[in-house]
């Protein structure tokens, strides 16, 4: 069942005073032209007698509906109403009609729109006897029928109009809603942005200053060391402070806009898992690393395999500084890449920075992104054992270890000739990898 349900009024943008004045205008042109008609079809010299009406109450007519018409915006319905009603008697207010009309229409409501056409058809009915003109029989049908298209062609401008002006309307709040939401994309953009921006600069710089806390600390709780020692870890904290402003340049190089073409830092990748332990042993730290992986994994994995390392290491410096840390890697395509971090109790009193408290969760959110696991929990020994498992596809195998990436090689420590490259590799497993020890 149909309903008269008005569509949702939407608010109507003012209108300028130069704009109601030629729509005002307008009106008025029209009534002129429909008044000089009128007066066209009456009897030569009747001004002063029968027609005193055509000279005198029509102008005061259309004069006040002329003036009422420029509050139809306030009071659409009961202008639109009164203004039908009286250009009834006055040929010269049809065109304010037709504009009250019209407004009315722009707002597509039928249910007020009906009534006005009505009285706006059936009232000049009433009024025939103002004007002395010979009609021809079946006259009122021919009046109802050209006041009928006349209101209906007024209608329907103004329902276009008002289809228009909705229209309008809702283009403008789309684009309104489309800025609000770039907006707002930009603004998450901006803040993931950041959140990377911090994890990178805590990921690299707390590694660095912890190593560098850790050297400081064995200074201050070893004041008998030997001149030579002294100066060795004297010059490995200068060298950590100067890598840890290398750092922080590359990681906010890329914000400078003046410099678009500046390359960015290189990412931490499974090859350079061996150089990251020798900066801890050159440190100072008690670091074993076993490798039993037998391919290098995806650059993926690799990414997230180096940050785990790294993030144990500086764990490690900071809460159990002179502990021994034992760092396993192994696992094979289309398994899984276990990367195993263990370290023992603190040798002595911690002296590095407070824990900030987003290491672990960020670490946790990058396992998670490649679809992998991260536990950490206290050893029974009083240590500490953080182990990830990172799923390793057998779609993307890892190129064949060689010397710039970390694979089953003999100890350095320890000569002894290297395996030849010409004979097959074999899976290996952690237990027969020697061990890199300080």
């Amino acid at each position: 069942m149909e309903t008269d349900a008005a569509p949702p009024r939407r608010p109507v943008p003012p209108r300028g005073p130069w704009q109601e004045t030629v729509r005002i205008g307008a009106a008025a042109v029209v009534g002129v032209l429909l008044w000089l008609l009128t007066g066209a079809m009456l009897p030569r010299g009747c001004a002063a007698d029968s027609c005193s009406w055509f000279v005198t109450g029509d102008p005061l007519v259309a004069l006040g509906c002329l003036t009422a018409v420029a509050w139809r915006r306030r009071f659409p319905v009961p202008v639109a109403l009164a203004v039908a009603v009286a250009s009834a008697a006055s040929a010269l207010a049809s065109g304010a009609a037709l504009l009250a009309i019209g407004s009315l229409a722009a707002r597509r409501r039928p249910a007020e729109i009906a009534p006005v056409v009505a009285a706006f058809v059936i009232a000049p009915l009433f009024t025939t006897g103002l004007y002395p003109v010979e009609r021809p029989p079946g006259s009122p049908w021919i009046q109802l029928s050209l006041q009928l298209l006349t209101a209906g062609f007024a209608v329907a401008t103004g329902w276009a109009v008002g289809a228009r002006r909705a229209e309008v309307l809702s283009l403008r709040e789309r684009a309104r809603s489309a800025e609000r939401e770039q907006t707002a994309l930009a603004d998450r953009a901006r803040v993931l942005e950041r959140n990377r921006i911090a994890r990178e600069m805590h990921d690299s710089l707390a590694h660095r200053i912890s190593l560098v806390a850790l050297q400081a600390g064995a200074l201050d709780h070893r004041p008998d060391l030997p001149d030579e020692e002294r100066a060795v870890l004297v010059r490995g904290i200068a060298d950590g402070s100067y890598r840890a402003l290398e750092d922080l340049r590359d990681v906010l190089g890329v914000l400078r806009a003046e410099q678009p073409d500046r390359p960015e830092p290189p990412r931490p990748s499974y090859s350079r898992v061996p150089a990251l332990v020798d900066d801890a042993r050159a440190s100072g730290m008690d670091v074993t690393l076993t490798v039993g992986a037998t391919g290098e994994p995806p650059d993926v994995l690799g990414d997230v395999c180096y940050r785990v390392v790294r993030e144990a290491l500086t764990n490690a410096a900071k809460h159990a500084p002179g502990a021994p840390v034992r760092i396993t890697l192994d696992g094979a395509p289309g398994g899984a890449l276990g990367v195993v971090v263990r370290n023992g109790p603190a040798a002595r009193t911690r002296t590095g920075p407070s824990a900030s408290g987003y290491g672990l969760p960020g670490l946790a959110e990058r396992v998670r992104a490649v679809g992998g696991t991260l536990d950490h929990h206290p050893a029974p020994d009083g240590g500490f054992t953080l182990t990830a498992r990172l799923p390793w596809p057998d779609d993307e195998p890892g190129r064949t270890a060689g010397t710039d990436e970390p694979g089953p090689r003999p100890s350095t420590d320890e000569p002894g000739p290297r395996p030849s490259t010409d004979e097959p590799a074999r899976p290996s497993r952690p237990g027969d990898e020697p061990e890199r020890r300080s």
